[in-house]
C-alpha cells in the first residue's frame, strides 16, 4: 500500500510547470506520481514525456482525451484542434506507442484512503465533464458504476481544483499543471495520511514563458503561453464554456 502520492493533470506539455512541480519536496518524497491525463498535448511535447518517462515506475500513467488522440493523429487521424496536430508530428513513435497504450482509469491503495480511483475526466469517460456544482443526480449517474469499496475518486480535465464530496464519496480535481483555469501556478494534490490537499507550486513565469518560446517551433507560442502560462482565462470563463458540456 502507498503512503503518499502527488497527483500532476493537465500538464499539456509546460515543461517549466512541470519541472517546478516536479522540484516539490512533497512530490520527490511520494511513492508515486500518478498523471491524471493530457500530459503531451502543449508546446513541449518530446521534452516533458522525456522528463516523466525518465522518473521510471515511480510515475503511474493514466490516459487523458488529449492523450488518446495525440496517438491518433500521429497515426494519421484528423484533429479540429491545431496544436493537437503539430504536438502529433513532434512525437517519436516511442512516445506514440506510449500515449496509444495508457489506461484509463487505474486504481490504486493509498494509505489512509483504501482503493482510490484515478480518472481523466471520469471514472466511465476519458473526456466527461464534471465540476465542483455539477448537479448531484448527474454525479451520482457518473459514478454509478464505481466499485462501492471506492471511497475517492480523483479526476482532471477541466483544470480547475477542487474536492467535494458526492454521497459520502470524495471527489478530487488537483487543477492544471501547464494550463491552469482561474489563477496563474501549477496546480496539483498530495494524498498523504488520509488527508487530500490542493496544492499550487509557483515559478517564474516571464522566464518560462521565454524558455518556452525560445524552444518550441509550436505555431503562435508566445501568444499560447501568454493565454495559458499566465492563466488569462479566469474559473467563471471556463465554468461557461464547459457549461453546455455538463448538461446546462
Amino acid at each position: 500500500m502507498l503512503s503518499s502520492v502527488a497527483v500532476l493533470s493537465d500538464i499539456h506539455g509546460v515543461l517549466p510547470a512541470l519541472d517546478a512541480v516536479l522540484a516539490e519536496p512533497d512530490v520527490i518524497a511520494a511513492d508515486r506520481i500518478v498523471l491524471t491525463g493530457d500530459i503531451a498535448a502543449g508546446p513541449q511535447p518530446v521534452e516533458t514525456l522525456d522528463r516523466l518517462t525518465a522518473l521510471g515506475d515511480r510515475v503511474v500513467w493514466v490516459r487523458g482525451n488529449a492523450d488518446r488522440e495525440l496517438a491518433a493523429a500521429a497515426r494519421g487521424a484528423t484533429l479540429s484542434i491545431p496544436i493537437d496536430g503539430w504536438c502529433a508530428q513532434q512525437l517519436r513513435d516511442d512516445q506514440v506507442e506510449l500515449l496509444a497504450g495508457l489506461p484509463h482509469p487505474v486504481t490504486l491503495d493509498v494509505e489512509g484512503f483504501g482503493p482510490v480511483l484515478f480518472c481523466h475526466g471520469s471514472p466511465r469517460d476519458d473526456d466527461e465533464v464534471v465540476l465542483v456544482d455539477t448537479r448531484i443526480d448527474r454525479w451520482l449517474e457518473v459514478l454509478a458504476d464505481v466499485p462501492e469499496d471506492v471511497r475517492t475518486i480523483v479526476c482532471g480535465h477541466t483544470h480547475m481544483p477542487f474536492q467535494r464530496l458526492v454521497d459520502r464519496r470524495l471527489v478530487l480535481n488537483p487543477g492544471s499543471v501547464g494550463m491552469p483555469y482561474g489563477g496563474a501556478g501549477a496546480h496539483w494534490a498530495l494524498l498523504r495520511g488520509g488527508e487530500a490537499r490542493l496544492r499550487r507550486t509557483t515559478f517564474d513565469l516571464a522566464q518560462a514563458c521565454a524558455q518556452i518560446v525560445a524552444s518550441s517551433g509550436l505555431p503562435d507560442v508566445a501568444e499560447w503561453v501568454d493565454e495559458y502560462v499566465w492563466s488569462r482565462n479566469s474559473d467563471v470563463d471556463a465554468v461557461r464554456a464547459f457549461g453546455p458540456r455538463d448538461g446546462r
